[in-house]
């Protein structure tokens, strides 16, 4: 049967995401508190898209723009596109900056389509949406900590992506140093070599293991944890003013990285007062996101378990 829709305005609160982490390379995520806003309705016909904040006059205002689309591709799982859609966003996460703005739209629009549809949720789990949103956004480090919240492990098996997330300690403390120039994840990815020495792939898995442990139970590991040898020295030549900044962080004893492909900088530890990034970067210190992002005034089924596994797609 093919789905109706809910009347009036449905939101949701899409956090902010950092990926990598430093040595979980396409694997590991943390989510933000940091957040775009989106809000949609049903029409009678059109799309019609409003942008305030971060990209606006930039990002396009009609089908074409991301939201949209994973909206109707969503409405495509579900069995059904309305008729028309009004959608509002108000963003606040910066654009190109390596703190998953493309994955925070994604995931927002699946979970507008989820809220719009009556009985969306049931109709696709979070199974379903995990899958379709690492389908679209081609990878799932970004829309896992996005969707489920907290700090997430992800891969992918030939049926889809699958995720675990877990609830970081208090004791990690997010920062985030934002650029004003911008940085595209294929350029950064263009950079990387097809193969690393083994020795270098060897330590990364130790630390990537480690990393697991120290953000969630034992944080004053989280500087050895966090060194990396997969992806971001490859990227260094590209991101001078990223990499000397996570080198200047690192040796004042943060945990430093680059956010995602960058060239943004996280801190999980907390900084030193005295310590200045310099000319041309803007501090945020954030709380982690322990909800994802979720449709608000609509009652969400809680998973009944800590794993959300995508099957294969209908």
């Amino acid at each position: 049967m093919d789905p109706s829709f809910v009347p009036g305005d449905v939101r949701v609160r899409a956090p902010a995401t950092s990926a990598n982490l430093g040595p979980g390379f396409d694997a590991l995520g943390l989510a933000l508190a940091l957040h775009d806003d989106v809000e949609a309705r049903v029409t009678e016909g059109g799309v019609m898209v409003e942008v305030t904040g971060e990209g606006a006059g930039e990002l396009p205002t009609d089908a074409s723009h991301l939201v949209v689309r994973a909206m109707l591709a969503a409405f495509d799982e579900l069995g059904a596109r309305p008729p028309g859609l009004a959608v509002s966003c108000v963003n606040r996460i910066p654009q190109a900056r390596g703190l998953g703005s493309s994955s925070a739209a994604i995931v927002a629009g699946i979970q507008l389509a989820r809220g719009l549809a009556v009985d969306g949720q049931k109709r696709m789990d979070d199974a379903a949406a995990l899958r379709l949103a690492a389908a679209i956004e081609g990878h799932p480090d970004n829309v896992a900590p996005c969707l489920l919240g907290g700090f997430t492990i992800a891969w992918t098996e030939e049926s889809g992506a699958i995720a675990v997330s877990r609830r970081p300690a208090k004791a990690v403390q997010p920062t985030v140093f934002v650029p004003t120039d911008r940085g595209l994840t294929a350029e950064a990815r263009a950079v990387l070599p097809a193969t690393v020495p083994h020795a270098d792939a060897a330590r990364s898995a130790g630390r990537a293991a480690l990393l697991v442990h120290a953000i969630t139970e034992e944080p004053e590991l989280l500087l050895p944890a966090t060194d990396d040898r997969l992806h971001q020295q490859y990227r260094a030549p590209g991101m001078p003013a990223t990499f000397a900044l996570v080198t200047a962080l690192r040796a004042a004893g943060v945990a430093a990285v680059v956010s995602g492909a960058g060239p943004s900088v996280l801190a999980l530890s907390p900084i030193p007062e005295d310590f200045a990034p310099g000319i041309g970067w803007v501090e945020q210190r954030l709380g982690v996101d322990v909800t994802g992002a979720r449709v608000e005034g609509v009652h969400w089924d809680t998973p009944s378990g800590p794993t959300v596994a995508a099957g294969p797609m209908s």
